[in-house]
């Protein structure tokens, strides 16, 4: 008996075909995105109790990097960079980052091309030690005269 090779089993067909559908798999997040940035922008915070508050500041008295993001968010939506800045200026300085990020990564999917972010051990420590930084400036006595409370 002679064998000329190995043999395989057939390949089993495809339940769902990934390429057809990634092409729109975007589009739920981005509508999600949206409509999460219609309600900030139509309902202040500062004016409706239905957003969520922060549990480290309600248990602690003391203020963490995301305190006053939402509030920031809704005055960037509608143009008011420096009360935005007032509000929660880390997350100012870093949203045109993640912005362009982002961009990038809808731009390659659009083309359909591939991203890949390569995150550095170092950007991570310098993104640790900002956070810790600006938390701890925060709360300290002088930050609500230089604009660092919410």
């Amino acid at each position: 008996m002679r064998t000329t090779g190995l043999i395989h089993p057939p390949v089993p067909p495809r339940i769902i075909d990934v390429r057809r559908r990634s092409g729109s798999v975007w589009l739920i997040p981005a509508a999600a995105v949206f409509a999460a940035a219609a309600i900030l922008f139509l309902f202040d915070p500062s004016h409706f109790s239905f957003y969520p508050t922060c549990a480290f500041y309600k248990t602690t008295g003391l203020f963490c990097p995301g305190c006053g993001s939402l509030r920031a968010m809704h005055q960037l939506l509608h143009g008011h960079i420096w009360e935005a800045l007032r509000f929660n200026s880390l997350l100012v300085f870093s949203a045109p980052v993640v912005s362009a990020i982002a961009g990038v990564w809808l731009w390659k999917r659009w083309h359909h091309q591939s991203f890949s972010f390569l995150v550095k051990p170092s950007w991570v420590w310098t993104g640790a030690v900002v956070l810790l930084a600006f938390t701890i400036l925060r709360n300290l006595p002088f930050a609500r005269t230089h604009g660092l409370t919410p």
